[in-house]
């Protein structure tokens, strides 16, 4: 909890860092030690070891792994005291008196608290990940964390104890590590874009119109018609568009890089079949090239986790990464699953509300005008299309317009430099064929998987 401008501001999302049991742990004493002191004394008294208790009969020996839970003497110096019953044990060391527990029920629960060993209920359970939460009010970990609460804070836990994480809870995913699949344009119809009926040039003359110049579809076919003499409709605008992404998604993917130690992360709507969509984008600072680009139907934990995944995944082997998103618990809970496989983990700062109300929100807010800035621009591109009929023509247009902000957009905060130079394009003077120098180029690289 952060405590400024007389303004209280609730940390909704913590993740504890220790993982859950798979069975709870056995029940030692508290002090396992002591015996051995009890007998070095019992020795300077009676100038004497201390024996282990003589059993003639094997019937009346204590199980080996018993222990006084006393002072923890083993089960050679203890013995049964109520005759054949023999549930009470007494200490030979510590003549202390202990009582032999009957043998845990198997319990059903799934996992177990690691500070009390207390079984963990489902507390919530969501389309990407359920939370188990322990119910014991004598767990360590919750006694500490009530215990650092001040007056005031303990009042608003009476009235508002949702607003508090005092109890331990673990996060199981519904998902796997092979689930984080980042969206990419579906696979043309046609075998090839070399089969077109129109040359790779007035290919390349569309894109620069309709991606470049963030122009619709409409005017495009129009301006090539009545300026070029080009006789083209606006779905082979579209077409072409679609055709050309698929082996644009590939050429983003092999020449994007190595990425900054710090990436800004956001997601912004768009409508596909008139439903809202999202559009997850990270791009990486200071070289501003963007690093993931995925597409979902949520806002949900597992469409972070793929961005988060792509955006670090041309990452050097002992990078340590920084990101830097707004308070959407979805980013939390995707770095808690991927710093599974991550090491140096991955690490998150998060930039809350539009007023600086917050330390970290005041230290941090450039990367969240950053990456806003970046949507304003993606947006200016999308709105041509006035919303997309389907999915594909979606990841076609982020597609497209990612390969035109890495490799073709001069940036002025990068002396009017592209965020990714490529060499075989710096002695190109047209924009028209520096696209088609890249669809050439695609065609000539391996898919990817």
């Amino acid at each position: 909890m952060i405590l400024k401008r007389n303004i209280l501001i609730i940390i909704f999302f913590f993740v504890d860092p220790n993982p859950p049991l798979s069975s709870p742990k056995p029940k030692f004493p508290a002090s396992s030690h002591k015996w051995k002191e009890l007998l070095v004394k019992y020795e300077l008294e009676h100038k004497k070891p201390l024996k282990p208790v003589r059993i003639h009969c094997k019937d009346n020996m204590v199980p080996k792994d018993v222990y006084c839970f006393c002072c923890g003497a083993p089960s050679i110096y203890l013995y049964f005291n109520d005759g054949k019953k023999r549930s009470q044990i007494r200490c030979k060391v510590c003549n202390g008196f202990s009582v032999i527990q009957s043998k845990r029920k198997h319990s059903k629960a799934k996992w177990f608290c690691p500070y009390c060993s207390n079984a963990l209920y489902l507390s919530k359970e969501r389309k990407d990940f359920s939370i188990y939460k322990c119910p014991n009010n004598k767990c360590p970990h919750y006694l500490s964390r009530l215990n650092k609460l001040n007056a005031a804070e303990k009042i608003l836990l009476k009235v508002k104890p949702s607003q508090f994480k005092l109890r331990y809870d673990y996060r199981e995913y519904q998902f796997s590590r092979q689930q984080l699949q980042h969206s990419k344009p579906a696979v043309p119809h046609m075998p090839s874009i070399t089969n077109i009926r129109n040359s790779l040039n007035t290919l390349a003359l569309v894109l620069t119109f309709h991606i470049s110049l963030a122009i619709s579809a409409r005017k495009t076919a129009y301006i090539l018609r009545e300026v070029f003499n080009l006789p083209m409709s606006y779905q082979t605008v579209l077409n072409y568009s679609e055709h050309a992404a698929y082996y644009c998604h590939n050429f983003n993917m092999q020449f994007k890089g190595y990425v900054d130690d710090t990436q800004s992360g956001d997601e912004t709507y768009i409508k596909i079949k008139g439903k809202n969509a999202y559009v997850f984008f990270f791009i990486s600072v200071p070289s501003l090239k963007i690093t993931a680009y995925h597409i979902d139907s949520t806002r949900d934990t597992l469409p972070a986790a793929v961005a988060i995944n792509e955006a670090v995944s041309t990452s050097l082997p002992a990078q340590k990464t920084t990101l830097f998103t707004d308070g959407n618990p979805s980013y939390q809970a995707a770095l808690h699953f991927l710093n599974q496989f991550h090491d140096p983990p991955l690490d998150l700062k998060q930039i809350i509300g539009l007023q600086n109300l917050d330390q970290q929100s005041e230290e941090y807010r450039p990367f969240k005008q950053i990456i806003e800035r970046l949507n304003r621009t993606y947006k200016y591109h999308a709105r041509t299309a006035s919303g997309f009929k389907s999915n594909n023509g979606a990841v076609s247009l982020t597609t497209l317009f990612v390969t035109y902000y890495n490799f073709l957009r001069p940036h002025h905060t990068l002396k009017y430099k592209t965020p990714v130079q490529l060499d075989f394009l710096q002695n190109i003077n047209t924009i028209q064929g520096r696209w088609a120098k890249i669809i050439d180029t695609s065609l000539s690289l391996p898919m990817a998987a």
